[in-house]
């Protein structure tokens, strides 16, 4: 531990320019300037430098890898499936679950979409919330409320709602996928023209 904060200082800004005001006073002192005082000279230089020298930049945080995100959220998507298949709907609704649920699927498999999630912050954070949040809060939803309107008929069916709501749910894994269709089809037009550029 003092090692390390021994090191540390060492390589300190303040040690830093301290040392090189340190070295201007000894070049002071062979310039014959400092007299029989040199050693107060350097040292005096030296803590004056150390006054002076900048702040030191407090370290960058150390935020998780996209990537080793994207692996929970693929292992939290094992768990929703696994859920899911213990869930009984409605034929419309659970067509339009398995549609989303293979959409999800193919973004969560790993490959060039992952490289590409993995340098779309907002993209990850968008498939996190649809698979740990959107997805089984919506179907859990149904559940208890399809219970409930056993008890008082008359009202709007809850497979509508999540028919609606698994149609939002696809519409926006729709947009992402676009979006990173979007982003590989710019990254292959670039790489083209830099041949095309290097190739002249």
């Amino acid at each position: 531990m003092a090692t390390s904060r021994f090191t540390g200082y060492l390589e300190s800004r303040k040690n830093i320019t301290g040392s090189l005001c340190g070295l201007a006073g000894l070049a002071l002192t062979f310039a014959g300037v400092a007299g029989p005082y040199w050693p107060v000279v350097v040292a005096g230089l030296y803590g004056a430098g150390a006054l002076i020298a900048p702040p030191e930049r407090p370290p960058v945080p150390d935020f998780p890898d996209p990537s080793a995100q994207l692996d929970e959220v693929r292992a939290d998507f094992g768990r929703l499936r696994a859920y899911l298949a213990d869930v009984d709907l409605p034929p419309a609704a659970a067509g339009r679950l398995t549609e989303l649920t293979e959409l999800l699927a193919a973004l969560l498999d790993p490959g060039w979409v992952t490289e590409l999630l993995a340098q779309d912050p907002e993209a990850v954070h968008a498939l996190s919330r649809a698979v740990r949040q959107d997805v089984p809060e919506a179907v859990d939803t149904f559940v208890r409320t399809r219970w409930w309107t056993r008890l008082a008929p008359g009202q709007e069916p809850p497979e509508r709602h999540l028919e609606k709501q698994l149609t939002l749910l696809q519409e926006e894994a729709e947009r992402l996928a676009a979006g990173l269709r979007e982003t590989e089809a710019r990254r292959q037009e670039s790489h083209t023209r830099y041949l095309e550029d290097r190739s002249q």
